[in-house]
């Protein structure tokens, strides 16, 4: 029995011999193991993209342009339907014309009539003037006869109000001319408004386009008002598309004019490619988000894109290609007291990213430089000889003690959530590659 005590009490001691070699075995791995975290400094290609989702339209209108009635009436034909191709000019739809056609023909004999009295008011006018010619010539002889006592006052009196007489009349009958005048303008315009209206019952495309949607049927009733349903609505030719996209304010400062642009739409596997051709100040506000509208330009020569598809853009804001970059992550470093303690000379303000040392146990390096393009993920190094810098480690962060130790193990200090380098050459964006 005092054999097996001893035995345990031996066994005990021998395993807390062992738990204490193998904690100090972990610390020292620990301790030997690196304390950073860091990125490589490579020569890659930089695409900055501002990402969004947009609408495609036909150019000019969203829903395309709508061919409505301006007058009121049956439909009694159509000549088009759901995707005719259609030029400017083309009759599409017609209006029964027969009340305008019935108005119009009664405009034109009220104008040949008030014609037919500026004549009869020319002719009366012409006679006036003739009664006003003998009523001066009289009034004339009796003035002269008076002044020689061989006529009368009386008759002198009675051609002086003759005279009166003929010239009032003269007055009123070129009052008379005047207002049939004025008649027949009155009824040239009413001729011209209601020839308008009989033509307006012809329907005709005003561009050259396709037919995307069309809301009535032969035999329907039209009317035309602000609010009516347009009787068709037309696509200007859907070669080319706009995409109509909302932009957040955050990110509308970086959208130019001219802009590349690729985007998907569901319905394909493929990329489309367009260009920024304007930038809209119509500011919408939801949820406290305030948006712009801007309008992508792309080509669409085999009108795979339809109006309405929903496109994922990405717009290019910035590019650099083949230039030295590091992990994003590297610019925001900051060392601890005691790392910028072995740094020789005073540390300078400004940006800069940090070096990991050479040699183990040398103190970390810094390097003034300024950010260029950056997508997130990855930025260019910009200052003075940064090409040498190329195969050298920026540092992102301190290891945890179990991380450096696992890292140690491995033979690295590598993190397996570290972006990767974009291949040289590849445009970055969301939208997804066609599958093969």
């Amino acid at each position: 029995m005092k054999v097996i005590k001893i035995l345990v009490v031996l066994a005990v001691l021998g395993g807390a011999a062992y738990g204490a070699w193998f904690f100090l075995r972990q610390k020292k791995e620990a301790a030997a193991a690196p304390r950073y975290r860091t990125a490589p400094i490579a020569r890659t290609d930089i695409v900055k993209t501002v990402e969004a989702t947009g609408t495609v339209t036909p150019r000019n209108t969203a829903k395309g342009i709508p061919v409505g009635a301006q007058v009121n009436g049956k439909l009694i034909k159509l000549f088009v339907d759901y995707n005719s191709i259609v030029t400017n000019g083309q009759v599409v739809a017609l209006i029964d014309p027969l009340v305008y056609d019935a108005n119009y023909k009664s405009a034109v004999a009220r104008l040949h009539v008030n014609q037919a009295n500026v004549k009869v008011s020319e002719a009366s006018l012409k006679s006036r003037k003739a009664e006003l010619v003998l009523a001066k010539k009289t009034y004339e002889r009796k003035k002269a006869l008076v002044e020689k006592n061989m006529a009368s006052q009386a008759d002198f009196d009675s051609a002086e109000e003759a005279l009166a007489r003929a010239e009032a009349s003269v007055e009123s009958a070129e009052a008379s001319l005047e207002s049939a005048k004025a008649s027949v303008e009155q009824s040239e315009a009413d001729v011209s408004q209601q020839k308008a209206n009989l033509e307006y019952c012809t329907i005709v495309s005003p561009v050259n386009g396709i037919v995307i949607d069309r809301k009535v049927e032969e035999g329907e009733t039209v009317v035309s008002s602000m609010n009516a349903v347009p009787v068709l609505s037309i696509a200007e030719d859907l070669k080319t598309v706009w995409v109509e996209a909302t932009i957040p304010e955050a990110d509308v400062g970086a959208i130019r004019e001219g802009q590349p642009v690729t985007f998907t739409a569901d319905a394909y596997r493929r990329k489309f490619t367009g260009r920024v051709k304007q930038i809209r100040r119509a500011a919408t506000t939801t949820n406290n988000v305030v948006t712009y509208p801007i309008i992508i330009e792309a080509e669409n020569p085999d009108e795979m894109l339809f109006p309405g598809m929903t496109a994922t853009l990405s717009i290019e804001t910035a590019r650099a290609e083949d230039v030295v970059a590091v992990a994003a992550g590297a610019f925001r470093f900051r060392p601890k007291e005691e790392d910028l303690e072995r740094v020789s000379g005073e540390v300078p303000r400004g940006r800069k990213i940090w070096l990991k040392p050479l040699k183990e146990g040398d103190p970390l390096e810094y390097v003034k430089v300024d950010e260029g393009v950056s997508d997130d993920a990855f930025t260019q190094i910009v200052c003075e000889g940064a090409s040498s810098f190329e195969g050298r480690e920026a540092v992102l962060g301190y290891q945890v003690a179990n991380a450096a130790a696992a890292a140690g193990a491995e033979g690295g200090s590598k993190n397996p959530f570290m972006p990767k380098f974009p291949k040289r050459g590849k445009n970055k964006g969301t939208a997804p590659e066609p599958k093969k």
